[in-house]
């Protein structure tokens, strides 16, 4: 830490919040607006697009662990400026696919690219530098990387426009080497490698799956299966339930704001409280703004997208504290990696499971995410170890 004592923390905290915006728009987002355009020009279904989407979504939770603990071991910063090369390298060879393989390939590759570089890791960094007192840092990165969907949406579909997607790949890459990368590597400072002496830091840590580690798992792979539902099928999901296709579109646009704002409240409000706290009451939004919809119909939309995109605000900020709060910093990006691996093959089944749910029962299928975050809460609540006071 004798670098970071030398560093601002606001200065590294924004750069990682710009690294984060930036790793986020270009790989998690990208399937978004490219997916369609990507399979029309390789004449391939676009559920072959998607299918290699979740594979790589897959590969980065199965990545997550050793990427835990190596920088558990050796700090984040190399760890995250390797994430822009692997990013770069993967939208090259998206950019290069005139094939089915060649696709995978990218995608493939890219998953490496968010095992290494997405939110997990840049929480074990910040654990890293600051130990219990990482809490604000990493609300404070998650301020600006909630705002990757409202500046990388635009941006890849102005691409797709006046470029073309194969173009917009490049350029995304090209932003990995010019802007991420040099943010990481300037901004993180280098951490002493820690000796591997104590069984605490030893090379395979023992970190027992215990009831608690399982509670954890179970509820945040939950929660972001709700969030990846939604964010696949929002709209329309919303005009199932009787909005118009308007209405919808509107709501839907509530999501990114609602997270900030839910963010800058935690912040502000429930940085004094335990972080359990916090990720019951994210897990309560979602169940309160369906029961609206179910009074109201279509034309609470508004209220029921705030409340949910709220909900996922917070549960990205309890993602990285809640674990730092019950278990401490020591092998923290080990045990986080682990915890949240069932979070990605969540989120990789949910887009399929949401769509079928919503093909059986339209807007029923609110009851269905609402008792899921329901069972959340209930994991949360029998969370009782968090002797761990983070600032």
């Amino acid at each position: 830490m004798t670098d970071a004592s030398q560093k601002s923390r606001v200065g590294i905290t924004v750069a990682l919040g710009f690294a984060q915006m930036l790793a986020w728009a270009s790989s998690y987002y990208l399937i978004a607006i490219l997916g369609d355009p990507m399979a029309k020009s390789l004449n391939i279904s676009s559920t072959m697009v998607f299918a290699a989407f979740s594979v790589a979504l897959l590969v980065s939770g199965l990545v997550g662990p050793k990427v835990g603990r190596t920088i558990d071991l050796i700090g984040g910063r190399g760890v995250l400026a390797g994430s822009n090369l692997v990013y770069a390298a993967a939208l090259v060879t998206l950019a290069c696919a005139y094939d089915p393989i060649t696709l995978w390939a990218g995608w493939l590759l890219l998953g490496i690219g968010m095992g290494l570089g997405l939110y997990d890791a840049a929480f074990a960094t910040l654990s890293r530098i600051y130990g219990l007192s990482a809490r604000r840092a990493i609300t404070g990165i998650t301020l600006l990387g909630g705002l990757a969907s409202t500046v990388g949406w635009p941006l890849s579909a102005w691409g797709v426009d006046a470029i073309g997607w194969r173009w917009t790949c490049l350029a995304w890459a090209a932003a990995q080497i010019c802007i991420g990368l040099p943010l990481n590597l300037l901004a993180i400072p280098k951490t002493p490698r820690h000796e591997v002496k104590t069984e605490t830091h030893a090379a395979k840590p023992h970190v027992p799956i215990d009831r608690t580690m399982m509670l954890l798992g179970f509820a945040f792979a939950v929660g972001w299966m709700v969030s990846a539902g939604m964010a696949a099928h929002l709209p329309r999901l919303l005009e199932a339930a009787g909005a118009t296709a308007s209405q919808a579109l509107i709501a839907a646009s509530l999501i990114g704001p609602a997270q900030v704002i839910a963010r800058l409240a935690e912040a502000a409000i429930f940085s004094q409280y335990n972080p359990l706290i916090s990720a019951r009451i994210a897990m309560m939004l979602h169940p309160i703004g369906a029961g609206l919809v179910a009074i109201g119909g279509g034309a609470l939309a508004l209220p029921f997208t705030f409340l949910h995109g709220a909900g996922n605000g917070i549960l990205t900020i309890a993602r990285g504290t809640v674990p730092l709060a019950v278990f401490g910093p020591d092998n923290y990006g080990y045990r986080v990696g682990l915890i949240n691996a069932p979070t990605r093959i969540g989120q990789a089944a949910a887009p399929l499971a949401f769509g079928l749910l919503i093909e059986a029962y339209g807007a029923g299928t609110l009851v269905v995410s609402s008792l899921m975050c329901l069972s959340a809460v209930l994991a949360f609540s029998c969370v009782r170890r968090a002797p761990h006071n983070l600032s």
